[in-house]
This record gives structure tokens, sequence and C-alpha cells, in this order.
């Protein structure tokens, strides 16, 4: 039987928050950029791999190991 790792799975989860808290801060004072299009593209990426790398930290978490 497998079992849950619950620190990844709480890890993860708090890492999708930030991703999402950091891209909509940015959304909110992108307007005052000089570029704001290459700015959202930059922000855009940096959360979307931290967000992925949450994503694969909760599945593995919730997989678990075998005990």
């Amino acid at each position: 039987m497998r079992r849950t790792n619950w620190r990844l799975v709480i890890v993860g989860a708090v890492l999708i928050v930030l991703a999402a808290g950091f891209f909509l801060y940015f959304l909110s004072i992108a307007g005052s950029s000089n570029d704001p299009k290459v700015l959202m593209q930059t922000v855009g990426e940096a959360s979307g791999v931290v967000g992925g790398i949450a994503v694969v930290m909760v599945i593995f978490g919730l997989i678990g190991r075998k005990g």
C-alpha cells in the first residue's frame, strides 16, 4: 500500500498559490511599465514554470511511496 506524502502536497499547493499571487500582483502593476507586454510575458513564463513544478509535486505527493 502506498503512503501519501503530505509534505509534498502542502508545499505544492502553497507554491501554486504563490505563483498565482505573483502573476496577479504583476498584472496590477503592468500598466505603469514601459513595456507591459514583455513584462507580462516574462512573469507568465516564470509563474507557469513554478506552477508546473508545483502540480508535479502535488501529483507525486498524492501518489506517495511504498509503505
